[in-house]
């Protein structure tokens, strides 16, 4: 068999450039008989870990085999007469070895060029574009140092030397050179590079400055891509033929090795046309540019067949990367977690103390446990380890005590010691101490710097050690929550602590950690973005010159799922080759005769998981106890908010255990910044200085709150949903709350309605078997929580508690082999202690159904918990509590909407910004009424509102438009936030001059400049040195006949409201649309917000009837299909969302005049299941325009009869004569019928009434008559 391995390839982590997926280069190599590969992906590490676990999964069954052969060679060891057996089970080792598949860790670095503008080559030199990239360069770790060496440089490369690319240079290469192999890399090497200037004197140089470094591990690289590939670049191979001529004369003439390379791209050769599209989308050219960026289309993972072909009359070059790749040593990227030491107390006790004061015999008592103490500390890592770890158990033991008697007073109960003393041992063992102390140390930062701290997130809440150290808020005691779901003890792995901080204090702790370990020693993680089935169609067709409707129609067909499958119960995934397989309109479209659609389905299926962008984990950090490059390679991204460079890892988050670091997940959690917001707002308006944690969790005002389903605003409890159900629970307790939550979200909502009604007395609440009902009955008897499906495995069969967390563990992640094991360990310990067998079957079938939606009790509590403290704020101060929901929800127009109805339910009007009122946020004034905040204008910002609040406080309201300007900073306030003020209506209080002034113009000059350049006269002659007592009394004189404001039409009501959602981000004197509200109201069935809620399109298409919506247009699009056809696409907007609808054919041509912004109209929609679909899911319906009708007489085309709705109780004379004169003047053809109630009797009459009004004119003025209600008919 020919002997060849691969040492230049680019997998799909070379972004946008490599498009082979890792997981296949191996397959092919091992199909192909290759015994190792390189990854070299261009400038990072992205793929390296994936590479090194996928290739570590491949070769695990040989590891098996060699273990299993050397544990028999050690049995035989001390057995006389076995040597030749030995000797021959070691030989079969040696031939097992060489079928493990070798893992060669590479990456093709750019190495900064020497330019005019930088000779010498530095990585540090970052202007002008000759520097932007660097010659290319392969390195590759032949050992662990070689690794660690490449981690650094590559690292050193995005730290240090990004500009464009990251860029590596000469002087830290050849710092760390050690365990490195490096080859010349390809075209735009140093070497190659010169030689094709014709500089072969300086080439030769370079090679033996590479020479001297890295001796005979220094490679020239040769490539041969010959090529008759259509459309492919047959120029590369002339200048890859004319430099290997020169090279293979500089290989003798400096006795230098060389090596044959194909510069791997992608994996199968008919893969070449999909990558020509990923290089389109790369440079953002098209396929059919003539001028684009090519590539020979050679750069297929060619077999060791193919490459002994291409380069037969260089063998030696072929044979010269098995040399390389018998360099390379097996060994892992892996390492034991190494956690930062906590700077433990000098007179609490050192390491060294503790070997002076402790035996290793102590040592070894202390970690005794279910296993020896010896075997425990091995593997620790030894004694050194484990004295370290003892210090730390034990200082962790004194602040937890210290703790627990804050938590629970003095004298400790025998429960809480038994429980503290079980978790420190656990904690102790498992060698987690430090960790613990780590994350409490930060929590108290935290504290410190006022940072509001979260309760608690998931399974941590369930250690009373993490409650006694404030890590979490929850006692794990009380809520009956499990430590083991936390840390099991026959799990070893790193606990999983989540910490939730408000939005701004997260920087704060973020910047904490960093100063206090080390800006070397924190990274952020990052992750990957893959081409998905949507995206990789949509990005395929813009490189083809696909129309973007046809696009889009091609993606709208891939579902968001598939139904499950009826035999395997498992859903098919949803990748472009099962849709193409399950999906009809894309089967049709591959059979048929579009060359150009199949082409795109084609290609974005082999485009489809290649890597496409990376990003940063919203939460995750790591925290080394040493600089993080010893262990793994790091990058670098740009902060969105501070646009300052992060450093990042380059594996991600699940890798992090792996290698042996630190991760904590930090969140910002919103929630938390509005209860902050709320008791500032509660300080400022009742001053009032409350507490949050001080609140009773029994406080009657905040469960009639949750009763009555008033929960818009309040956290996790917010949905329409959701509400329905509060109200039907009437919830009387914080353990309805926690179980709620875990049943809605994602919990077994089957079991909502059961639970209901056993509360409420409607259904016996019932026990299988006795024993459950301790651990059932906070439920009434309904299994909620994976919690307690772990203690009641213990109180009926005996499971231990490691058992119990693995129970719910392998039900969770539907473990069929473990479910199967535990599921016997389940009935025979449950016989034995007496249950029936068919009793103990039921049960077990009824835990297996329940654990597809099992919820965790430890994150429900926790959830339940920040849940009640915001309903508390909501029962107790409504107005406040709803301005901090709109001041942190500014930017969500739909979810505005929402809080803004809320707050008028709730009797706490929201109003425009006001100059005299408004806050920074929105806050709560007098009237109980919320002001808009100022900062939150588009174009004012915190400095300016600062300012004119700064002022305002010192000196009183402003009395005038004249004396804002005269005594506001104006370097603070510039024009553009004057004029955002005035658009918001910000100084409409004063009554003297209306919006439109404030931009009317005279001589080219706007009013507001005016008014700039008169407040900042003034303030200069108030501040000249020259003035004078006299002149200071001319000064507040009255102004008015200096300054004269200009005489213009005031804006038109929808101009008015467009200039006020544009500063404020939505409307809030009122919307476009509220003139025609009574007929939005009458004969509109749907909003767009309902429209597009899941199920809805599904439910409409079955029923196959039209239905109606209204709105603004407010976007249009007029184009050709790829057919030549004319198409359009119309957005509506409606209150609180938008909704674009495609046009075509007839239809368009019919409605086309109805495609002009900023009108107002009526539409008649259908839900229309598309061509071959079974009607299933959403996905399988499309909307259709049946017709568009003006808005404005839609009242005078469909209203058929007008009723009035009126309460007995308001009926006076007043209400007789003004409905009489209406009715009177508003004369026409359409009945009017009255409706009375009596609330009081519960009782109303219909009464038909003879009069026949003009509905435009009757619904105009009838609006002036109180207490009246209209509904019309159609």
């Amino acid at each position: 068999m020919l002997k060849f391995t691969h040492l230049h390839v680019h997998s799909s982590y070379s972004i946008l450039d490599g498009m082979s997926p890792i997981s296949d280069l191996v397959d092919k190599c091992i199909a192909s008989g290759m015994s190792s590969v390189a990854l070299t992906d261009h400038g990072n590490m992205f793929g390296v870990k994936d590479f090194f676990d996928y290739v570590s999964r491949t070769n695990k069954k040989t590891k098996e085999e060699i273990a299993e052969i050397e544990d028999k060679i050690k049995s035989l060891t001390d057995t006389v007469g076995q040597e030749n057996e030995i000797t021959e089970l070691k030989a079969l080792i040696e031939k097992k070895e060489q079928q493990k598949f070798k893992p060669i860790i590479g990456c093709e670095v750019y190495v900064a060029r020497e330019t005019k503008s930088n000779p010498k080559g530095s990585r540090f030199v970052k202007e002008m574009r000759e520097n932007y990239s660097g010659h290319h360069l392969v390195l590759l770790a032949k050992n662990k140092i070689g690794y660690t060496n490449l981690c650094k440089l590559v690292s050193l490369g995005w730290i240090e030397g990004e500009y464009y690319h990251p860029r590596i240079d000469k002087e830290i290469l050849k710092k760390y050179k050690e365990g490195l192999i490096v080859t010349s890399a390809c075209l735009a090497g140093e070497i190659h590079r010169k030689i094709e200037a014709n500089n072969y004197e300086e080439a030769k140089k370079s090679v033996e400055w590479f020479k001297e470094v890295f001796g005979d591990d220094y490679y020239l690289e040769l490539q041969r891509h010959k090529t008759d590939k259509k459309n492919a670049d047959t120029n590369v191979y002339q200048q890859q033929e004319h430099q290997n001529k020169i090279l293979i004369q500089l290989a003798r003439e400096t006795q230098t090795k060389l090596v044959a390379t194909n510069d791997v791209h992608f994996v199968e050769e008919e893969h070449a046309e999909a990558h020509e599209h990923l290089i389109c989308l790369n440079t953002g050219r098209k396929i059919d540019d003539t001028d684009r960026l090519r590539y020979t289309k050679q750069e297929w993972l060619k077999t060791p067949e193919e490459m002994y072909e291409i380069f037969s009359d260089i063998p030696e070059a072929l044979e010269n990367t098995q040399e390389i790749a018998n360099k390379v040593e097996f060994y892992s990227i892996n390492h034991e977690v190494v956690m930062p030491e906590f700077d433990i107390p000098k007179e609490f006790g050192t390491v060294d103390s503790y070997r002076q004061k402790y035996s290793e015999e102590d040592i070894i008592n202390a970690f005794s446990s279910n296993e020896p103490g010896r075997i425990r500390i091995e593997k620790l890592g030894g004694f050194d380890k484990a004295y370290r770890i003892k210090l730390e158990a034990d200082y962790l033991r004194e602040l937890t005590m210290k703790g627990a008697e804050m938590r629970y007073g003095t004298p400790l109960s025998e429960e809480v010691i038994e429980r503290i003393n079980y978790e420190l041992d656990v904690i102790r063992n498992m060698g987690y101490p430090g960790y613990f102390l780590i994350v409490q140390d930060l929590i108290r930062a935290a504290i410190n710097m006022n940072v509001s701290v979260g309760p608690g997130r998931g399974s941590a809440a369930g250690s009373v050690v993490s409650y006694c150290l404030q890590i979490t808020n929850i006692d794990p005691i009380h809520y009956n929550l499990l430590f083991e779901r936390f840390l099991n003890p026959d799990r070893i792995s790193l606990p999983d602590i989540d910490i939730d901080f408000d939005d701004e204090g997260r920087k704060k702790v973020l910047e904490w950690v960093i100063n206090k370990y080390g800006q070397e020693r924190v990274a952020y993680i990052i992750t990957y973005g893959t081409m998905a089935a949507k995206s990789s169609i949509r990005d395929v067709a813009r490189v083809r010159n696909i129309p973007l409707e046809v696009a889009n129609k091609l993606a709208k067909y891939i579902p968001d799922s598939f139904p499950a499958d009826k035999q395997t119960g498992k859903a098919p995934k949803v990748t472009l080759k099962n849709c193409i397989e399950l999906v009809p309109e894309l089967k049709e479209i591959m059979n048929s005769n579009d060359k150009e659609l199949i082409n795109t389905l084609k290609y974005a299926m082999e485009l489809e998981g290649t890597v496409r962008q990376t990003g940063v984990h919203a939460c995750g950090i790591i925290v080394g106890a040493d600089t993080l490059t010893n262990y793994i390679p790091l990058c670098t991204q740009k902060d969105k908010d501070s646009n300052q460079k992060l450093l990042v890892t380059q594996y991600e988050g699940a890798s992090m255990e792996d290698v042996g670091l630190v991760k904590v997940d930090f969140l910002g959690l919103k929630t938390l910044s509005i209860i902050d917001e709320t008791l500032r707002n509660i300080q400022q308006s009742k001053k009032i200085n409350l507490n949050i944690e001080d609140i009773s969790l029994e406080d009657k005002d905040t469960y009639q709150l949750f009763s009555e389903g008033n929960t818009i605003g309040i956290f996790q409890f917010e949905s329409i949903n959701m509400r329905k159900f509060l109200r039907k629970l009437k919830p009387s307790k914080f353990g309805d709350l926690i179980a709620m939550n875990a049943l809605y979200r994602p919990g077994p909502m089957d079991y909502i309605d059961l639970f209901i009604d056993r509360k409420q007395g409607k259904e016996k609440i019932e026990y299988i078997i006795p024993e459950m009902e301790n651990r059932l009955k906070e439920t009434y008897g309904v299994t909620v929580y994976q919690e307690q499906v772990m203690l009641l495995s213990r109180d009926i069969a005996d499971f231990t508690r490691g058992e119990s967390d693995e129970l719910r563990k392998a039900m969770g992640k539907k473990k069929k082999d473990v479910m199967d094991k535990m599921k016997d360990k389940f009935m025979t310990r449950g016989q034995a202690k007496g249950h029936d067998i068919k009793i103990l079957e039921k049960i077990w079938n009824d835990w297996e159904a329940f654990a597809q939606y099992a919820f965790n009790k430890s994150h429900s509590t926790c959830s339940a918990f920040i849940a009640f403290q915001t309903a508390y704020l909501k029962a107790h101060y409504p107005a406040e509590f709803m301005a901090a929901n709109l001041t942190h929800n500014i930017s969500n127009i739909s979810e505005i909407s929402k809080l803004i109805d809320e707050c008028q339910r709730l009797g706490s009007k929201v109003l425009g910004p006001n100059i005299n009122e408004s806050g920074l946020h929105f806050n709560v004034n007098a009237k109980g009424e919320i002001p808009f905040g100022l900062a939150a204008l588009k174009g004012v910002g915190e400095v300016a509102a600062a300012a004119i609040i700064d002022e305002r406080n010192k000196n009183g309201e402003f009395t005038s438009v004249l004396d804002f300007f005269k005594r506001i900073n104006l370097r603070s306030c510039n024009k553009r936030c004057i004029e955002s003020l005035a658009k918001a209506g910000a100084f409409d209080s004063f009554g003297d001059i209306h919006r439109a002034q404030f931009f009317a113009e005279s001589e080219n000059t706007s009013f507001i400049e005016k008014l700039i350049r008169y407040g900042s006269n003034y303030q200069s002659k108030l501040n000249s040195t020259q003035i004078s007592l006299f002149d200071d009394e001319t000064l507040s004189s009255d102004d008015n006949d200096i300054l004269e404001f200009p005489t213009c039409e005031p804006w038109s009501d929808f101009e008015q409201l467009h200039y006020e959602k544009d500063v404020c981000g939505f409307y809030i004197s009122g919307h476009p649309l509220d003139k025609y509200k009574l007929e939005i109201d009458s004969f509109c069935n749907y909003d767009i917000t309902t429209l597009q809620q899941e199920g809805t399109l599904k439910k409409l298409g079955k029923q196959s009837q039209s239905f109606t919506i209204a709105g603004i247009i407010t976007g249009t699009f007029v184009g050709d299909t790829y057919k030549g056809e004319k198409f359009g696409r119309i957005t509506i907007e409606d209150y609180e969302n938008k909704l674009t609808l495609s046009l075509f054919g007839e239809n368009y041509l019919k409605l086309q005049h109805f495609f002009q912004q900023n009108i107002f109209v009526f539409l008649e929609l259908k839900s229309e299941l598309r061509k071959g679909r079974k009607g299933e899911f959403d996905e399988d319906f499309e909307l259709r325009v049946i017709n568009i009708h003006p808005l404005a007489n839609i009242l005078d085309t469909y209203t058929k009869t007008i009723n009035l709705l009126i309460n007995l109780e308001d009926i006076d004379n007043n209400m007789i004569d003004a409905l009489y004169h209406c009715i009177n003047k508003s004369k026409g053809n359409v009945p009017v019928h009255f409706k009375v109630f009596d609330l009081k009797n519960n009782l109303d009459v219909q009464l038909v009434g003879t009069h026949k009004v003009n509905p435009v004119d009757f619904s105009i003025n009838v609006k002036n008559i109180p207490k009246v209600g209209v509904k019309l008919t159609r």
